[in-house]
């Protein structure tokens, strides 16, 4: 389904069509309703390119979890080390 932005809108945002697709990749990424590569090929770039788009914002790439602290601190303990 192709989406529609019209010419108007995208100068009142002060984005051309390939800055708009950025932005709206990285937006999904960072709300969690797009996988990285999926993302990355709405922004139309490759992954390094669009990695960089994301640490251009702040965005970070990867997320640690709570739960993945929380399976870090079990191996950690099954293995004597914490």
């Amino acid at each position: 389904m192709p989406l529609v932005i019209s010419d108007e809108t995208l100068r009142a945002a002060g984005l051309n069509e390939c800055e708009a697709k950025v932005e709206i990749a990285c937006r999904w990424f960072d709300e969690g309703k797009l996988a990285f590569g999926h993302a990355a090929r709405l922004a139309g770039g490759t992954e390094p390119e669009f990695e960089a788009q994301l640490e251009a914002r702040g965005i970070p790439r990867y997320r640690y979890t709570e739960q993945m602290l929380e399976q870090d601190v079990e191996t950690l303990k099954k293995l004597g080390r914490w």
